[in-house]
């Protein structure tokens, strides 16, 4: 519920630009006019808090906040909102550092920057998506954090045997211990002539890896179940129809891009995804380096193994691909392949019409 304002307009008509330097137990905060530093505190945590005293002091005035995104999340920014302060998130990536801001690095010298950032217009904020959206992110999220946790496990057997010179029999295929099979974990589980304080190690990894295996599944079976949900359906079997992307990744690009129509060209979702890469320019000289830290690997590593399916099954695909390894290596040609593929997707979603074979778009 908002606070009830102090009855005085001593500040009315005027913007007030908060930078907030987030962390766990408190909060660094600069308080900036249009042509003063007003204040530069530390509070407690809690917009409420903040929200209060800014009432009291400030009266009347058209309050502006940002922060840097983190592990606090949005929930911050939601609250602000509904006490009635406009509060922005900013990717700490956008906020430039000078050498001096490095070697002298301060909860304050931050919160200051923001404000002033906020106050010239220079703040490039990310987008805030709705709880709902946030929750099933979460979820699908949990399925790929799983998935690496298992394959954590596997990894370390894997390691152990070889620490202690144990050879996988021939007769289990690479598909088979890669997988954990019944008939290769009942192999795991009694290897011959391996002593008793080794074989428990194994096991214990061993019965963390089925753990897993069982959240795994389960996590999967209620992402199908909210992949025919009304708010998914439709889009995740217009995804469904590019060749290479199945529910699971579908799902991913979904939560992850919510409503597609925000991004306004294609260049702005290949950098939301972080399928651009980084680049040197001086004088005549320009390099193209390896792709740009931005978005989530999560998602990058399905869009590149969608890519290599598509390549394979789309007679368009493939001839972009065939002409690209020409004056390139393969890797960074399916990088390009995988551009192709996110202007597919945007087609897709954007125009609501299934994928063509065949059509490069």
């Amino acid at each position: 519920m908002p606070f009830t304002k102090v009855s005085s307009n001593s500040f009315s008509g005027q913007t007030l630009y908060i930078g907030l330097d987030v962390h766990k137990k408190n909060w660094a905060v600069s308080i900036l006019s249009d042509h003063h530093e007003l204040k530069t505190m530390s509070t407690d945590p809690n917009p409420d808090v903040l929200a209060k005293f800014l009432f009291k002091n400030y009266p009347g005035a058209n309050y502006q906040a940002v922060y840097e995104a983190g592990f606090s999340g949005f929930g911050a920014c939601r609250h602000f909102k509904e006490l009635g302060i406009d509060c922005r998130v900013v990717n700490p990536a956008d906020v430039p550092t000078t050498h001096k801001e490095k070697i002298q690095k301060t909860d304050s010298i931050d919160s200051r920057k923001l404000a002033r950032m906020l106050r010239n217009n220079e703040i490039s904020t990310v987008h805030i998506p709705d709880v709902d959206l946030e929750m099933d992110r979460s979820l699908v999220r949990q399925r790929f954090n799983l998935s690496k946790d298992l394959t954590r496990q596997k990894i370390r057997v894997r390691a152990l045997l070889m620490q202690y010179g144990i050879e996988i029999p021939e007769r289990f295929t690479k598909s088979q211990y890669r997988s954990w099979t019944k008939v290769y974990m009942e192999w795991l589980r009694k290897i011959p002539e391996v002593s008793l304080q080794l074989q428990q190690v194994i096991n214990n990894y061993i019965d963390t890896g089925v753990i897993l295996k069982k959240q795994l599944l389960a996590v999967t079976r209620q992402i199908r179940l909210l992949s025919t949900t009304e708010a998914y359906q439709t889009n995740c079997a217009l995804l469904n129809s590019i060749p290479g992307i199945g529910t699971l990744v579908a799902m991913n690009l979904l939560v992850q891009f919510g409503d597609i129509n925000r991004f306004k060209r294609l260049d702005e979702l290949c950098n939301y995804v972080g399928i651009t890469p980084t680049m040197y320019n001086s004088g005549d000289k320009t390099v193209a380096g390896k792709l740009s830290n931005r978005g989530r690997k999560s998602t990058k590593i399905m869009l590149i193994e969608a890519s290599w399916i598509a390549v394979r099954r789309d007679s368009a695909l493939t001839l972009r691909f065939n002409e690209l390894i020409k004056r390139m290596n393969k890797n960074k040609a399916i990088i390009k392949i995988t551009k192709n593929l996110i202007n597919r997707i945007r087609h897709v979603l954007i125009h609501q019409t299934p994928y063509e074979l065949g059509v490069i778009k």
